[in-house]
C-alpha cells in the first residue's frame, strides 16, 4: 500500500483519538474488543481481521472474533455468530514454544509479524488458511499480526488483520510501515483499556469476596446471624424492584440503574457489619440466664438446697415429738410451693413479648427466699444480677445488653465510613447505616426522621425487621406466622416506625408472599386477608 498523505495520517490520528476516548469511557470488554477490530479494519482498509484471546491457562490463543466483509462472515464478539473455529497451541506436546502458527509467534515474542503475501511465505504453517481459502473460494495474502501487551508485558490478545485493499481500486495490497504502526499503536491503546476493564472486575470481585468474607465471619461466630446476612439483602431487593416498577403514588419517580441496584445489594449484605465485633454471649442470648451456658441450671440447684432444708427442719421437727401429720402436711405444701416457684422461674428465664408487672415482682419475691450455699454463708435466693434479668420485660436482653447490640449498627458505621468507596458505591455506608433509623426521629443511632433518609434506607428497615420478626433461627424465639408480622408490621406502619408508603408497595405487590415462599417454613404461611392488616387499605 502507498504510504499515507498527511490528510489520511490526519485521519488516522483522528480515527485512534476516537477509539481512546470510547475505550476509556466503555465498560463492556466484548463491545470494546469488537471496536477495536472495527477501527482496525477500518484504518487500514482490511478486508477481514481475527482478535484472538489467551486461554485461561495461556496455553492457547482462542478466537473472541473473526470477521470478513468479502464473505459476509462475522463470529464472536458481542453480535456475531458462535466460534466455530479451533483454538491456536501456544507450546507443542514438548512444551516448546509454537513458531509455526503466525498468531503464536506473535503472541510467544511480543513481536509484528507483516506479510506481504501468505502464498510465498515459507516461515509459517498456513495450512489452515489455505484449508479456509479452498472452503470458501477465498484468496488470503497480505497478513498483519499484532501482538497486545498490558503493562507488565502480559498477553492481553493478538490482533491480525488480513488483505489490505486499495480503497479505489479493491485491489489487495501488502500492509505498509505506516500500517503496523498505527495497529501497533492501536493495540497499545486497547491493551491498557482491557487490562483497566479486567482490574476493574477483578477488584470489584475482591470487593464482593471481602464482603462474603465478613459474612462468613459472622456466620461462623453466630450460626443465628448467618441465615439474617443473606435474606436482607434478598428481601431488600426484592422490595427494590417493585417500588421501581411502581408508576403512582408517592414514590412514582424511584428508579434504579443496574449501579444503583449493586450499590444496593452490597449495602444489605454489609447492614450488620458491625455484629463482628459484638460478644457471642449477647448475640446468641436465647435465655434471660444465658451466658456461656444457662444459669438456670444454677438456680435450680439452690431450689435442690431449700427442698432439702425443708425436708431437714420437718425430720428435726418429728425428732423433737411434734405432730408428725402436721409436719408431713406443711412440708408438702412448702415443696409443693417451691416447684412451683421453681418452674415459674424457668418459664420467666425464656423470656417473651411482654411481661407483666405482676410476673416482675413475683421474681423479687422469690428472690428474697433465704438460703445457704457451701460455705455455710445465708444469702437471697437470687443475686441482683439475676433478678435483673429474670425482670427484663421484653425479650432476654438486659438494658446494658440491648446497647451493647444496638452499638453494632454504630461499628457497622464506623466500619462502612472509613472505607474509599468509589463514586458509584458511595452510598452503602448511608444505606446500610439506616436500617434501625425510624420515620419519627425515635430510631437510632443517629435518630433521623424520614426526610432525612433515603428511600434505599428506609425500605431496608422494612427488609430487616421482616425477616426478623419471621425468621426461625434464633435462639430467643420462635419465627413468627405470616399472619401475625404483617400485623406487627403493620402497626409499625401505623406508629411511624416504618415508612407507610413503602408498606403499601410491599403489601400491594405482594413483596412478602413471595419472598415468604422462598424463604420461610411452609409451615409459617398461613391464610392471609390483606384488608385486616393494620395500616393497608386494598
Amino acid at each position: 500500500m502507498p504510504e499515507l498523505n498527511h490528510t489520511q495520517i490526519a485521519q488516522r490520528l483522528d480515527q485512534l483519538t476516537e477509539l481512546s476516548v470510547e475505550l476509556g469511557s466503555g465498560h463492556d470488554v466484548a463491545v470494546l474488543l469488537e471496536r477495536i477490530l472495527d477501527v482496525a479494519r477500518v484504518m487500514t482498509c482490511a478486508d477481514g481481521g481475527t482478535l484472538y484471546r489467551p486461554s485461561e491457562d495461556g496455553r492457547a490463543l482462542c478466537f473472541h472474533i473473526s470477521v470478513n466483509d468479502s464473505l459476509n462472515i462475522h463470529q464472536g464478539g458481542a453480535n456475531g455468530d458462535a466460534i466455530n473455529i479451533p483454538s491456536v497451541p501456544l507450546f507443542d506436546e514438548q512444551g516448546e514454544k509454537n513458531l509455526a502458527s503466525v498468531a503464536a509467534y506473535a503472541a510467544n515474542f511480543r513481536q509484528s509479524v507483516n506479510i506481504k503475501d501468505v502464498y510465498k511465505a515459507d516461515v509459517f504453517n498456513f495450512s489452515g488458511m489455505r484449508q479456509f481459502d479452498q472452503h470458501y473460494n477465498y484468496h488470503s495474502q497480505s497478513f498483519l499480526t499484532v501482538p497486545m501487551s498490558d503493562h507488565e508485558g502480559e498477553l492481553v490478545g493478538v490482533l491480525q488483520l488480513i488483505n489490505a485493499k486499495d480503497p479505489d481500486t479493491g485491489d489487495i495490497l501488502a500492509f505498509s510501515p505506516t500500517d503496523q504502526r498505527f495497529i501497533e499503536a492501536l493495540a497499545a491503546q486497547a491493551a491498557v483499556a482491557i487490562t483497566n476493564q479486567r482490574l476493574i472486575v477483578q477488584l470489584e470481585e475482591l470487593l464482593e469476596s471481602l464482603v462474603n468474607l465478613i459474612n462468613i465471619g459472622i456466620d461462623e461466630k453466630s450460626p443465628y446471624t448467618g441465615r439474617h446476612c443473606q435474606f436482607v439483602p434478598e428481601l431488600t431487593m426484592l422490595l427494590a424492584e417493585a417500588v421501581h416498577e411502581t408508576e403512582t403514588g408517592p414514590l412514582a419517580h424511584f428508579r434504579m440503574t443496574d449501579a444503583d441496584r449493586k450499590e444496593l445489594w452490597l449495602a444489605g449484605l454489609l447492614h450488620d457489619c458491625g455484629k463482628i465485633t459484638t460478644p457471642v454471649h449477647v448475640v446468641d442470648k436465647g435465655t434471660k440466664l444465658e451466658t456461656i451456658c444457662d444459669r438456670i441450671q444454677v438456680v435450680d440447684t439452690r431450689f435442690e438446697v431449700l427442698k432439702r432444708d425443708a425436708e431437714l427442719r420437718a425430720l428435726r421437727a418429728q425428732l423433737a415429738g411434734g405432730d408428725a401429720a402436721a409436719i408431713g402436711a406443711r412440708l408438702q405444701l412448702e415443696l409443693s410451693q417451691l416447684d412451683l416457684d421453681r418452674d415459674f422461674l424457668r418459664l420467666a428465664n425464656i423470656g417473651g413479648e411482654g411481661m407483666p408487672p405482676a410476673d416482675q415482682q413475683r421474681v423479687r419475691e422469690i428472690a428474697a427466699y433465704r438460703w445457704s450455699g457451701i460455705d455455710g454463708v445465708e444469702q437471697d435466693l437470687l443475686t441482683p444480677e439475676e433478678v435483673a434479668n429474670l425482670t427484663i420485660r421484653f425479650g432476654t436482653l438486659t438494658d446494658e445488653e440491648r446497647k451493647i447490640i444496638n452499638n453494632h449498627i454504630v461499628v457497622t458505621i464506623r466500619m462502612l465510613e472509613s472505607l474509599p468507596w468509589p463514586k458509584h458505591l458511595q452510598n452503602v455506608a448511608e444505606y446500610a447505616g439506616g436500617h434501625h433509623e425510624r420515620m419519627d426521629g425515635k430510631g437510632y443511632p443517629r435518630g433521623l426522621v424520614k426526610a432525612q433518609m433515603s428511600v434505599q434506607a428506609r425500605l431496608m428497615a422494612i427488609a430487616d425487621i421482616f425477616e426478623a420478626l419471621t425468621a426461625r433461627d434464633r435462639p430467643y424465639k420462635k419465627g413468627k406466622s405470616l399472619s401475625e408480622s404483617l400485623r406487627i408490621l403493620g402497626n409499625m406502619s401505623m406508629s411511624n416506625h416504618i415508612d407507610p408508603d413503602l408498606f403499601d408497595i410491599f403489601i400491594r405487590r405482594k413483596v412478602y408472599l413471595n419472598f415468604a415462599h422462598k424463604n420461610m417454613d411452609p409451615r409459617q404461611i398461613d391464610e392471609i386477608d390483606e384488608a385486616q392488616i393494620p395500616g393497608y387499605t386494598p
